[in-house]
């Protein structure tokens, strides 16, 4: 290549979450996919997450100020008018940090909208979660083109027990008539059986992705980083199915070479493909 020849631009892809201390999930995993899948990665920070190890590792969670997610967002979607129409949204906290974002949402058209739908964290009142789920489902849920539930979450939003993969595909089909989006019900480890299974439903199409368990413990960033590698294929070009497949894949590899820590959960590398 000379010195006037240039790579063909990255497709420019949007991450709203929180940091997660560790690097494991949140916006650091968002971060790290967005780079192994060859996309340019832009983050707008929604809160900072630190797992307390004198408290069971439970999440200590403080939220950015409603007007610094703005004025990011501001700065984010002005810098790349016309060339952003992908975001992933995940944890976002609070029912203000929800209003801020779906506003700035407002503020242009988009092509895909990923919902990574994170509905709990662990260390809020009870009563402000409860509050900020109901303002995710209502104002942040009708905005997505595709969604990300995992176990729990499919039981929240399809209003479903999930114990098989029969019941997730219903739950799946149940979130798909609610939103309007395609979805990606994610099994796991939790459902029984030898294989991690997720279901992806866009209306038409049903796909059971399937993967043998690598160990029955939940790796950190996964969900995460399922969410994010689905979002960067979109903004490539994919189709969802073709997304959906590729970050089955993707995740599986980082969790065959996951990181071990002093915590009670190791973290998925987001380079396991790269291991392989």
């Amino acid at each position: 290549m000379s010195s006037t020849e240039y790579a063909a631009a990255p497709a420019i892809t949007l991450t709203i979450a929180g940091s997660e201390a560790t690097g494991g999930a949140g916006a650091q995993a968002d971060l790290k996919t967005f780079q192994e899948l060859g996309v340019y990665g832009v983050i707008a920070l929604t809160c900072i997450v630190s797992f307390n190890p004198a408290d069971n590792w439970n999440h200590r969670f403080m939220p950015v100020e409603p007007q610094v997610i703005a004025d990011q967002l501001e700065a984010i979607q002005t810098c790349y008018a016309g060339s952003l129409d992908t975001v992933k949204i995940g944890m976002l906290g609070s029912p203000a940090t929800i209003s801020t974002v779906a506003t700035a949402l407002g503020n242009q058209s988009w092509k895909n909208v990923v919902l990574d739908p994170v509905l709990i964290c662990k260390g809020q009142e009870p009563g402000h979660a409860l509050d900020t789920d109901l303002a995710l489902k209502a104002q942040i849920l009708p905005l997505a083109t595709f969604v990300t539930p995992n176990h729990f979450e499919a039981e929240s939003l399809s209003g479903i027990s999930i114990n098989s993969v029969e019941d997730l595909t219903e739950a799946a089909r149940i979130i798909h008539e609610i939103s309007g989006a395609t979805v990606l019900a994610k099994g796991g480890v939790r459902l029984a059986g030898e294989n991690a299974v997720d279901v992806f439903y866009d209306g038409t199409t049903t796909e059971l992705l399937s993967a043998p368990k690598v160990g029955e413990v939940a790796v950190s960033g996964a969900g995460c980083s399922l969410a994010a590698a689905i979002t960067a294929e979109l903004a490539k070009g994919a189709t969802p199915l073709e997304a959906a497949r590729t970050a089955k894949a993707f995740v599986t590899a980082g969790i065959k070479n996951r990181v071990a820590s002093n915590a009670p959960f190791d973290a998925l590398w987001q380079g396991g493909n790269r291991a392989a």
